[in-house]
């Protein structure tokens, strides 16, 4: 069975990114990887840029997947919002390609990178909305704007891990998750 170019390319296009950035990523380096011509690259994307982009996609299609794992339905709505992000923010943190693209956006301003990590952001927020209305619908949290407390949850818990740590003790998963549930989720409450 011949292997299937396009999954070849994606696959360096990946490692690529993953090691070099985005922007030091050419697309004869992708050809190399993927062992095949640079046309042929061209005959599935028409740029890097649509190559990058799909690739995004895929990362954020794994990226929910990852959350969705975690969830279990007989948990209360704001243990399950605690363990998606957990997950989430473990799954940013530890994925090779994000990493280097937080550094490439840090130490560069790489504007694509920047749009990229955004789309990312937005992505997650737009998960956690839908989770949210499907609470609140529920009457599991009180009523509330669901894109803000998408972005709030999102914010708090990049500032808890990330932020927090540089001057504090970390806190533990059950702290995060008391913090979670007194500022944004009165889980309940009406």
């Amino acid at each position: 069975m011949a292997p299937d170019r396009r999954t070849m390319i994606i696959e360096a296009a990946t490692k690529s990114f993953s090691l070099f950035g985005y922007k030091a990523t050419t697309m004869d380096q992708v050809a190399r990887l993927a062992n095949v011509g640079k046309g042929t690259i061209y005959t599935f994307f028409k740029n890097k840029e649509e190559l990058f982009e799909e690739i995004i996609s895929k990362l954020v299609k794994e990226m929910i997947a990852e959350a969705e794992d975690v969830i279990d339905k007989g948990l209360p709505f704001t243990e399950n919002v605690h363990r998606a992000l957990t997950r989430l923010l473990a799954f940013r943190s530890q994925h090779q390609l994000m990493i280097k693209l937080v550094q490439e956006e840090t130490e560069m301003g790489t504007l694509a990178v920047s749009e990229m990590l955004k789309h990312v952001e937005d992505e997650i927020i737009a998960y956690l909305r839908q989770k949210i209305e499907t609470a609140i619908a529920k009457g599991a949290i009180p009523p509330a704007n669901p894109e803000v407390i998408s972005f709030l949850l999102l914010k708090m818990y990049i500032a808890l891990v990330s932020d927090w740590e540089r001057n504090h003790d970390p806190l533990s998963s059950d702290q995060i998750a008391e913090v979670m549930k007194i500022f944004l989720l009165r889980e309940g409450a009406k």
